[in-house]
């Protein structure tokens, strides 16, 4: 059962909710109930469940369960310092007595924040958990946690406890930063006569440097300069990586089928699947690893499976070679065998399918290619344009027959005839076979950009004539 819990409106992004289901759906996560799917125990966005949630307030408030608060955040910011101040962990202080409905009223009327605190026993309270085993908070570590903002929006404690019980949900497995909330949650469901599901907390998920992998990390990257690392699914799918791969990696980080197993399917996770198996110790995010994974993933899966996949990826990135049709692509999968993720094939063979004009040269390439030995690239470049202009049937095979047939020519050297032609055509040093890239490049876009990289040397000549200041 799939539920959306978007109760925390200062963080509410619009368009969220659908990219989560399409992601989960990527995944191959697919839900029996829920949104799109419906349900017995619906709605499922807790943002359409508020009058649910009002009855249940109310009802805590007339037995005497809950109560009103009104601190602003500077008066319980200031309640945090004195607390900090004497070394000791806030804890809220309770009214006596409690605030009435009247007293709400006239804080209301006064403009100040009106919450609703739930009364908390005077008593430890044990979670008994199925991977930690018994974990005990003591009285004086839980305080009256707010159950209804001054908005009129539940928190996440209390939306998702009455959700639990009224969707019948029996096991709660969440993260470990999760086990110090849960002592409250099962204080409340003791209060409303809710029965306690099944928990266990399990293990965070850490990078390699031993820091929680964490949103936050992609902000960081961003403020050092850096390109974000992948977090959330959006971003691996987004980044070219096999759903199969990343459900592979994840089901294996913190929990062990018993044997060595390195490869296992969602179908085969589901039967082997069992709690015992997870382990108390945190796991640590392997990014070479999953890599690893992706690649043997993506060698493995079924071609239709794979140029499905592949077309998700460009539709994702609005890629240019999303235009391409079916064949096409296959060809391009094929051309880029043992490729780590689909980005690595966009970056090799992209270029064959953006407009000719489009093409960035890179400087090094050029330099290295088709300007050094006075020009030498330049000038096979020049004497190609004709052979190629002339060349019947153009395809991969035609192709690469007639470039042997000038290497031969050319004292049998295949690269000093297909790199200039490659730098031309890619803009750099790297594509997938000569005769296959000119192929999917096609005559007219070929010559194209040959000539456009002809044009290079007349801006190279006319750099070398500009007269150097001292010292460069």
């Amino acid at each position: 059962m799939l539920r959306i819990e978007d109760t925390d409106r200062n963080r509410h992004v619009e368009d969220s909710v659908q990219k989560i289901l399409s992601d989960l759906r990527w995944l191959g996560l697919d839900w029996d109930e829920g949104p799109e799917v419906g349900g017995d125990f619906g709605p499922y966005h807790q943002s359409e469940r508020l009058g649910i949630y009002q009855t249940h307030i109310d009802r805590l408030l007339a037995e005497g369960k809950a109560y009103y608060a009104f601190e602003t955040p500077d008066e319980l910011n200031a309640l945090r310092e004195r607390a900090r101040a004497a070394k000791q962990d806030f804890r809220y202080p309770r009214p006596d007595p409690l605030p009435t409905a009247q007293d709400a009223g006239k804080a209301r009327a006064e403009g100040r924040p009106v919450v609703v605190r739930l009364l908390m026993p005077e008593r430890a309270i044990t979670v008994v958990d199925d991977i930690l085993g018994n974990v005990t908070l003591e009285a004086d570590q839980l305080d009256d946690f707010v159950l209804l903002k001054a908005d009129g929006w539940p928190t996440y404690h209390f939306a998702c406890v009455v959700d639990d019980a009224l969707m019948k949900i029996t096991h709660v497995l969440r993260g470990q930063e999760h086990l110090m909330n849960t002592p409250r949650h099962i204080a409340l469901q003791e209060a409303l006569g809710f029965t306690t599901p099944r928990y266990a907390h399990l293990p965070v998920i850490f990078n390699t440097d031993g820091s929680k992998m964490s949103k936050r990390d992609k902000e960081k990257a961003l403020k050092r300069g850096e390109i974000p690392p992948e977090i959330e699914v959006h971003d691996f799918r987004s980044a070219g990586y096999l759903p199969e791969a990343l459900m592979n990696f994840l089901t294996l980080l913190g929990w062990s089928t018993g044997d060595d197993i390195e490869q296992i399917t969602l179908d085969e996770t589901v039967k082997r699947f069992s709690v015992a198996g997870i382990g108390k110790s945190n796991a640590k995010f392997d990014r070479s690893k999953l890599l690893a994974f992706n690649t043997d993933w993506a060698a493995r899966v079924a071609p239709d499976r794979l140029l499905g996949l592949f077309k998700d990826y460009l539709a994702v990135n609005d890629a240019p070679m999303a235009q391409a049709d079916d064949a096409t692509l296959r060809l391009v999968l094929e051309l880029c065998a043992g490729f780590r993720t689909f980005r690595d094939v966009e970056a090799k063979a992209g270029f064959a399918f953006v407009p000719d004009d489009a093409i960035v040269y890179d400087e090094k390439a050029v330099q290295k290619v088709l300007a050094k030995n006075d020009g030498a690239g330049f000038a096979m470049l020049e004497q190609l344009v004709e052979r190629l202009a002339a060349l019947a049937p153009w395809s991969a095979e035609a192709v690469e027959a007639e470039l042997h047939a000038v290497a031969e020519g050319a004292g049998g050297k295949l690269g000093a005839v297909a790199q200039p032609l490659r730098v031309a055509v890619s803009g750099g040093t790297v594509s997938p076979a000569i005769g296959a890239t000119l192929e999917l490049v096609g005559r007219e876009g070929t010559l194209r950009r040959m000539r456009r990289a002809l044009e290079l040397r007349t801006t190279l000549q006319t750099d070398s004539d500009e007269p150097q200041r001292p010292g460069c």
